[in-house]
């Protein structure tokens, strides 16, 4: 783990360093802009970077600077039981495989900025997301597939192939067909009945004096079961 800065210019969120953790065996890189280079910075990263998306590390190599020989960052591996290592003063190799990611992200963050690079925060994820998804010079793996066990769902992955479109020459001739049997049916419903009545007077339990709405001296009677209310006639009818 380390820290990589002061960056020149900050950016335009006030950041100023690069904190990143490589995993030994996968390659894998985790990065994040920060503002300092605190030992609160490096814990609060450890915590909500890689502990909580990717599990407590067994062991973690950083070199000799204050922010990692704080009691704050003691502390916090002794409560978790992290082994803390440190590379050999004055012998950056030591630390080597985030030296080496160091040199290969500032390239890749210089082509992508703008040109006052004072968005490299913005595309510091964009570097981080590539690096670990292309094959790694030394384990000719890829390290996201390493670390996950599956291989990355790339933007581009997930489009659906294109669709093209052709027209059914028989559905016109289905939508005709269709409402000419709507229509038929309509009228056979309409025959069952006359037009509407109202009930005048109930007789018996099924039996009624009904009333011709549009003609008010015509009634007749009629029994329950022609009749039909007008609303669930109409409803029938749609």
């Amino acid at each position: 783990m380390d820290f990589r800065g002061p960056i020149t210019p900050t950016s335009k969120q006030g950041n100023r360093y690069i904190i990143s953790l490589t995993d030994i065996l996968s390659k894998f890189v985790i990065t994040k802009a920060v503002r300092g280079c605190s030992a609160s910075t490096a814990v609060k990263f450890l915590i909500n970077d890689v502990i909580l998306k990717y599990g407590t590390p067994t062991c973690i190599l950083t070199d000799n600077g204050t922010h990692f020989t704080a009691q704050l960052m003691n502390n916090l591996f002794r409560h978790l039981g992290v082994t803390h290592l440190y590379s050999t003063v004055y012998h950056p190799q030591t630390n080597g495989q985030i030296e080496r990611f160091n040199a290969t992200m500032d390239g890749k963050i210089a082509a992508l900025c703008n040109e006052r690079r004072t968005n490299w925060d913005e595309v510091l994820q964009y570097v981080t997301f590539n690096y670990n998804t292309s094959i790694h010079a030394t384990t000719k793996q890829i390290p996201f597939e390493i670390m996950h066990g599956r291989q990355a769902t790339l933007p581009f992955d997930q489009q659906n192939a294109i669709i093209s479109l052709t027209q059914d020459p028989e559905h016109y001739q289905q939508i005709k067909t269709y409402w000419k049997i709507r229509r038929r049916s309509k009228k056979e419903y309409l025959k069952k009945y006359d037009d509407p009545f109202k009930i005048i007077k109930q007789l018996g339990i099924k039996t009624f004096i009904v009333q011709r709405v549009k003609k008010l001296t015509l009634t007749k009677q009629v029994t329950m079961d022609i009749i039909v209310p007008l609303v669930e006639r109409w409803n029938l009818i749609q």
